[in-house]
């Protein structure tokens, strides 16, 4: 029986590593079949049509078969293509994108579907290609609300989770990893009130507008919220601190 091909489905390199000495590992986020991994034969070689195509942060259109029954968890490329669109992010901007990456090879399981998740990486990656580093950090935090919410990992933003009592409205609360909302205390280095907690809870239900509405509410609150995030993706990550963002550390104290 011949083996089931899957054609010119949008997709980004998430990571690569070796195989053997001619062939390389894709980890790759695709747009219908979540995050799968594809072996690329001879792609290491100078004479590969492939090589100066896989490459990091650039849109594309692949092609592949699946191994087996379909459920195995390599599948082999058969091609792959620039979908155009956008060049290669550069400084800050190309570290950024990295740290993305990480975020989604540390949480998405494999061949699960985030159709929206893949349409808002698309957008954010096409952005940090523009280089316009002054909407970055309410597009970086929109990207990890959407990304939480789609996972499943992001409590409601509209209630106290251990008393699932309403937010208070001048109330100041703090998003903590294992206790979700509550109200924050002196200690705190970071808080939003419950109104702001609330925009964002409206914001990420828009739908297909979740992402534009999520940046918007995200301008006015991201350098609070960034710590909070951090602090909730790193506990679910399972790492005190992501390999991008160490690197992001040490090249700020040079």
């Amino acid at each position: 029986m011949a083996a089931k091909r899957v054609g010119d489905e949008p997709a980004f390199i998430l990571h690569r590593y070796d195989w053997s000495e001619s062939s390389l590992i894709l980890e790759v986020f695709t747009r219908h079949r979540g995050r799968v991994a594809l072996l690329a034969k001879g792609v290491k070689r100078h004479t590969s049509n492939f090589r100066p195509v896989l490459l990091a942060l650039q849109p594309l259109k692949v092609s592949y078969t699946l191994s087996g029954d379909g459920n195995a968890d390599i599948h082999v490329l058969k091609g792959a293509e620039w979908a155009g669109g956008h060049i290669m992010p550069m400084g800050n901007n190309l570290l950024t994108g990295l740290y993305l990456n990480e975020l989604l090879m540390r949480l998405l399981a494999r061949d699960d579907p985030y159709a929206y998740l893949f349409d808002v990486y698309g957008a954010v990656v096409k952005l940090l290609a523009t280089q316009q580093e002054e909407v970055i950090e309410p597009v970086l935090r929109a990207f990890e609300l959407i990304l939480l919410r789609e996972l499943g990992l992001l409590p409601s933003l509209e209630l106290e989770t251990q008393t699932l009592q309403a937010l208070e409205p001048q109330s100041s609360y703090v998003l903590v990893a294992e206790m979700g909302l509550r109200p924050a205390l002196d200690g705190d280095r970071a808080s939003l009130t419950g109104v702001q907690w609330r925009s964002l809870q409206h914001a990420l239900e828009q739908g297909e507008a979740a992402y534009p509405a999520t940046v918007r509410a995200c301008a006015a609150v991201a350098s609070a919220l960034k710590p909070q995030l951090r602090h909730l993706l790193q506990y679910h990550c399972g790492s005190p601190l992501l390999r991008t963002r160490q690197l992001m550390m040490d090249l700020q104290t040079l």
